[in-house]
């Protein structure tokens, strides 16, 4: 199935009789769910840009990568920073900004700028009874009714089939520059002073193996050149004698590196990649929890709580205990962890995401029923 317009998707979902199984670009990870393809880049186009009010509707099918060639052309961007995984999992095609929505995908920019639902003002979407349902709307403050954008946003596709998204947007800033740090004792406590001070950065990453093992450490600063400049001579003033430090001062080389951390492009030659999303200030006992896991590499997110391990060719138990441990690590901190990437043999023997506490997985069902009664909607093996 693929529908060319909303009302074509809600025809088709109301005589459904049997699963479905939602994709947009297929770049998220493989979904192992039961039940017919729907595919939905056939909902694709901008039907409102209007650059002075910083605001977009476009269609969910609509490619990330047209979406951004267009903004930049207006010197604007989606502030989120949304990762594009098609490098890691050796995929054709794009990411889409219903995948985006359906996860929730927001990039090292997050703890300055938020994540994807924070950037989300309104959408329309398709229910399990074929409704068409509409919530928010063209402006921020728009607060009518309930906030239907932040509960589908993050819930992949189960709630509902998102059809148009409305967004804010950001002007792009004049410039951007990256402290790069190599060769501290306490990288973690580096960056913890970094992020503490009134410099006002925009990402914080770490990409280290084993503790031990050499790091590397990423500072970003973005705005107007003389304030970058100052703030960059500052921060270096504040970080000077802790590590060796390298500037990377040209923008187009410094937002290359934040889209190599950001799209985990480092992990590309990796079998095994695992993601977990934990408070900022759990995430260096969480590396620390990942020292008896052989061989791995591993990239912290700072800015995005997110920590990502990696594997290169690990065996089916090492991968499924690395996973475990992740879990059971989140299971106590209230975070989540989740395959990204593995061998297809791998996928139906484990709990690819973090599996739900009681009390969490009772409201995730009352909001199923309620929204998909005849559990339409990626109803196969978990997500």
């Amino acid at each position: 199935m693929r529908p060319a317009s909303e009302a074509e998707l809600a025809e088709q979902i109301a005589g459904q009789k049997t699963p479905l199984s939602l994709r947009g670009g297929g770049t998220r990870a493989p979904f192992y769910t039961a039940g017919e393809l729907l595919d939905l880049r056939g909902l694709n186009g901008v039907s409102l840009y209007e650059p002075a009010a910083l605001t977009l509707i476009a269609g969910a099918g609509t490619p990330l990568a047209q979406i951004g060639a267009m903004l930049a052309g207006e010197g604007q961007r989606l502030g989120f920073e949304p990762p594009d995984f098609t490098r890691l999992l050796g995929r054709e095609g794009g990411s889409t900004l219903g995948g985006i929505a359906s996860e929730n995908a927001s990039g090292p920019r997050r703890f300055q700028a938020g994540a994807a639902r924070d950037h989300m003002i309104g959408l329309r979407f398709v229910d399990g009874n074929g409704v068409i349902t509409r919530s928010g709307g063209r402006v921020m403050k728009n607060v009518t009714g309930y906030d239907l954008v932040k509960l589908l946003a993050g819930a992949r596709g189960q709630l509902g089939v998102i059809s148009e998204i409305a967004f804010r947007l950001q002007p792009l800033p004049e410039t951007s520059a990256t402290l790069v740090l190599h060769g501290a004792t306490d990288p973690e406590a580096l960056m913890a002073r970094a992020l503490a001070s009134p410099f006002e950065l925009c990402g914080a990453a770490l990409l280290a193996g084993q503790p031990g093992a050499p790091f590397s450490l990423f500072l970003r600063l973005e705005g107007f050149a003389p304030s970058v400049s100052y703030r960059l001579q500052r921060l270096r003033d504040l970080l000077r004698g802790a590590a060796e430090i390298e500037e990377i001062t040209d923008p187009a080389q410094s937002e290359a590196l934040w889209r190599r951390i950001r799209d985990l492009e480092d992990f590309a030659a990796h079998a095994l990649v695992i993601s977990a999303a934990i408070r900022p200030a759990r995430l260096a006992a969480c590396r620390a929890a990942l020292a008896e896991v052989e061989g791995h590499d591993v990239i912290i997110d700072q800015g995005g709580g997110l920590l990502h391990l990696a594997l290169r060719a690990p065996e089916p138990g090492e991968a499924a205990a690395a996973l475990q441990l992740l879990q059971d690590f989140c299971a106590g901190e209230g975070g989540h962890a989740r395959l990204v990437k593995a061998p297809p043999g791998l996928w139906p023997l484990v709990s690819p995401r973090q599996p739900e506490a009681a009390g969490l997985r009772a409201l995730s069902q009352a909001l199923r029923a309620k929204f998909d009664p005849r559990g339409l909607f990626n109803s196969g093996a978990p997500l």
